[in-house]
């Protein structure tokens, strides 16, 4: 370019500026100006909800698109496993609308929208890329005929007890710890199966003499087969053998926590059995034996004021894991007070359980719920399950607690905090909730609202039925109605499942379970709370604690 005359300001000032120059002209950026899907906007900041199946999202550019980049390598979308989703893409100047392509867009999903950093303007290039992702809406079509709210309930109990009856060890009759275990079964889980057995035949679902014979097998199982450690079995055995599994490193020995939740079951089932009938009363005899042999006193580490979770003949006390509040193990220090032949004394419950009541909160509420005891937003939900499938907590109060107000507020504050959502997980409603130990998709975890990875486990709120029936059943009604084509199996729900990361359990635990079936009884009838707390043992180490419960 040449100039050959004076350029002046406007404020009349002049340059001889005579002479010829060159330059070049910069390319503008591309900038991405609007995008939405449906009418709601995709942010890279934050996931959007509630995107229609019949996806239809429109971006709006600062300038006219190069119709060469404008294609599937740059174009595109991710599903929740990973995987490349292409789209239907149609351009029109500085527009693109992206609609659904060959494959489906699913319901209760989420997906990533990748613009790639390789897309360009006519003249514009050096677009920096753009990533949004979005949760699709939920398919609320019925997957099952509608039935009425008992049979819902039956039909649960039912389901969900032939994980213990059709899938019980040949061998042992024990459960296995999960659906993929082989060899491996749980006596906690087992005991669980235990209480399980009786509510099948209250239901009608197996005979009395069918479950009567499996008790036997099991009986005879933990008597004859089952390593046992000062009277104390290990959280893991072999079914066909009874030989230890080891749980976990230094953990091949004795688990004080397992037996109890076994030990719970037997005292129910001995509490049912009728001594008049000449098997039955052969099955409590085998029973009293197992109980009166549970070493709890040695399991205070020599004479500590405190009960130890695990001893091992190999390892000794290196685990040093003391069973103190608040969590699921109350049971235990209420057995070992029961027991005519290895008891403790209330200080070991007052100084190592209660940890002198520094178990107690200190009136901290939530959500409006006060909960009596710690820890804060109350742990997993599996603490107000566990140790109440046969301990009945509804007139239940010691020096340091009222348990159904524990449990109560326990629950509403776990669902208050799903229905809150400060994660901001997809999924999470008044309909569905529940957070508490399952597996997750990247393993095992003890899920609560102080650890929250979006992943909502049935059990939760199915085993709270008699804390929050309302509650449940809604909850029910979603896992089984509305979710029930991904969530429903052969041995009821599956163990949990993930709206963010569109991942569903393969998986069923005896642990998550069992309490289904048993604290929906406990709901209906209170069965198991009847037959537990009903032995005259229980009663007088209720007492001897401290305890009122009528």
């Amino acid at each position: 370019m040449s100039i050959t005359d004076a350029i002046a300001s406007i404020d009349g000032d002049s340059r001889n500026l005579n002479g010829s120059y060159t330059f070049r002209t910069v390319e503008g950026v591309l900038v991405l100006e609007t995008i939405e899907s449906n009418g709601i906007e995709l942010s890279s900041n934050s996931l959007a909800k509630n995107i229609a199946l019949d996806l239809n999202i429109k971006a709006t550019f600062s300038s006219e698109l190069d119709e060469s980049t404008t294609t599937s390598d740059n174009i595109y979308l991710i599903d929740g496993q990973g995987r490349k989703i292409r789209v239907n893409i149609d351009k029109t100047v500085n527009e693109l609308t992206l609609t659904p392509g060959v494959d489906p867009i699913t319901p209760w999903s989420t997906y990533e929208l990748v613009l790639d950093s390789d897309l360009a303007g006519i003249g514009a290039s050096g677009f920096g890329g753009f990533r949004a992702s979005f949760f699709t809406k939920i398919d609320s079509t019925l997957k099952f005929p509608e039935i009425s709210d008992e049979e819902l309930l039956t039909k649960v109990q039912e389901q969900t007890f032939k994980y213990f009856w059709d899938f019980g060890h040949s061998v042992s009759g024990l459960a296995r710890e999960r659906n993929t275990s082989g060899e491996t079964v749980t006596i906690g889980g087992s005991g669980f199966g235990v209480m399980a057995i009786l509510v099948g035949i209250e239901r009608g679902f197996i005979t009395r003499e069918e479950g009567v014979q499996r008790l036997l097998t099991i009986v005879d199982f933990l008597t004859n087969s089952a390593d046992r450690f000062h009277g104390v079995w290990s959280h893991w055995l072999n079914g066909t053998t009874g030989r230890v599994i080891p749980f976990s490193s230094n953990d091949d020995g004795g688990d004080l926590v397992e037996t109890s939740f076994m030990i719970q079951g037997l005292i129910a089932a001995r509490q049912y059995l009728d001594d008049q009938n000449a098997n039955e009363s052969e099955i409590i005899g085998k029973i009293n034996a197992l109980v009166d042999d549970v070493e709890w006193d040695w399991y205070t580490q020599n004479g500590q004021d405190v009960l130890y979770w695990h001893w091992s003949p190999n390892y000794n006390w290196e685990k040093n894991h003391k069973i103190t509040g608040w969590n699921e193990a109350l049971i235990v220090y209420v057995l070992a007070a029961s027991s005519t032949t290895h008891t403790i004394d209330p200080e070991v419950y007052t100084s190592g359980w209660s940890r002198n009541g520094s178990m107690v909160n200190s009136g901290n509420s939530f959500y409006g719920y006060t909960l009596p005891l710690r820890s804060d937003m109350g742990g997993p939900l599996f603490f107000s399950h566990y140790s109440f499938l046969g301990l009945d907590p509804r007139n239940l109060s010691d020096q340091f607690a009222n348990y159904w107000t524990q449990n109560v507020n326990h629950t509403m504050i776990n669902r208050a905090y799903c229905v809150d959502n400060p994660k901001d997980y997809p999924g999470y409603s008044a309909q569905c909730w529940g957070l508490t130990a399952s597996d997750n998709y990247s393993g095992y975890s003890a899920h609560s609202p102080n650890n929250d990875r979006g992943v909502i486990t049935p059990t939760a709120a199915l085993s709270s039925f008699p804390y929050a029936p309302e509650e449940s059943m809604e909850a029910l009604k979603f896992f089984y109605y509305i979710l029930g084509d991904e969530l429903w199996g052969n041995y009821g729900f599956y163990d949990a499942f993930s709206p963010k990361e569109s991942w569903t359990a393969s998986s069923y635990l005896a642990i998550d379970q069992g309490p289904i079936i048993v604290m929906i009884e406990n709901y209906r009838t209170g069965l198991l709370w009847d037959l537990f707390m009903s032995d005259p043992e229980v009663q007088a180490g209720l007492t001897k604690l401290g305890f009122t419960y009528e």
